[in-house]
């Protein structure tokens, strides 16, 4: 199994920064809106700023590289609905589920699918060494001193967080299938009106047609949202994650539980109290663990070199 390359390392952990500073947006976002119309917004919103990027690529394109995504084009349409399904699903149960449970079990819970993509790779024949087990037992340690406060009983709230997790992991196991195929960028903007139209149509069913003031009033998170937490990060998402492992991709992203407590420590000036901080080390020590390399590949390393 290789392992991260620095390059997709830095973008899948700006990714997870991004999403774990945009916490607030998400919770502050739903002051005047319901969760269906928020997500709803800042899905299109993410779509539609990502139009001008796919333009402006498309002009620095060979001819040779138009052609093959021509050929691909059924592809990219599948992957972008794929994705955009699962992006949907989560969103939609991590922004109803969050209303009625705290925002650390919240976290914790999500992070889960740490767990739940290796387990799922196992069906599509991606393995997993011992080291990577071990990392994500570390992680899943981490997490639950960083997040949990109180009881692991599970409420309404949690449950739907839980099957928010499960469809998270569905959508980092889709991205790892179509990435190293299609054009990241194009796919993202696709899978962001897929989610949008189906966040509309729940919207229209549960909570009606929204209110132009109110939507007005909710401006700010829903543009932090759509832009940066959706347009940029889920996109960073699909390109960082090209050619990875996804239980490392998974665990790198899980980063953003510990960034978004950091941002309430550093911005807000919230405490951290010694149990956090544990968290927050064992978090990123089973990040490292699952990039040292492995003792039969430092041993073809030393042979090749010699």
């Amino acid at each position: 199994m290789k392992n991260l390359p620095p390059k997709n390392l830095f973008i899948l952990f700006l990714t997870a920064f991004i999403w774990g500073t945009a916490f607030v947006a998400q919770s502050v976002g739903m002051d005047h809106i319901g969760p269906f119309t928020f997500n709803a917004a800042r899905s299109l919103v993410g779509g539609v700023a990502l139009i001008p990027v796919v333009l402006v690529s498309d002009r620095f394109k060979t001819p040779q590289r138009r052609q093959e995504e021509k050929a691909n084009r059924k592809t990219l349409l599948l992957g972008g609905l794929s994705c955009g399904v699962a992006l949907g699903v989560a969103s939609s149960l991590q922004q109803v589920g969050i209303q009625y449970t705290t925002v650390g079990k919240a976290g914790f819970i999500t992070a889960l699918y740490i767990v739940i993509v290796p387990i799922l790779g196992l069906f599509f024949r991606k393995k997993v060494g011992v080291k990577l087990w071990v990392s994500v037992v570390i992680a899943i340690l981490g997490l639950y001193l960083l997040c949990m406060s109180g009881s692991l009983k599970l409420e309404l709230g949690d449950f739907l967080v839980l099957l928010c997790a499960f469809a998270f992991s569905v959508h980092i196991m889709v991205i790892d299938y179509f990435s190293p195929k299609v054009d990241g960028v194009k796919m993202s903007c696709i899978q962001f009106f897929v989610a949008g139209i189906l966040s509309g149509i729940l919207m229209l069913a549960s909570e009606g047609v929204p209110d132009p003031h109110a939507v007005a009033i909710s401006w700010m998170p829903i543009l932090y949202a759509g832009v940066l937490s959706s347009g940029v990060a889920y996109t960073l998402q699909i390109v960082g994650q090209k050619g990875v492992n996804p239980t490392i991709a998974s665990l790198v992203l899980s980063l953003e539980s510990v960034i978004s407590a950091l941002a309430g420590w550093v911005i807000l000036h919230q405490n951290m109290s010694g149990r956090e901080v544990l968290g927050c080390v064992l978090m990123f020590a089973a990040i490292i663990l699952a990039q040292l390399p492995d003792r039969k590949k430092q041993e073809e390393i030393k042979e090749a070199a010699s």
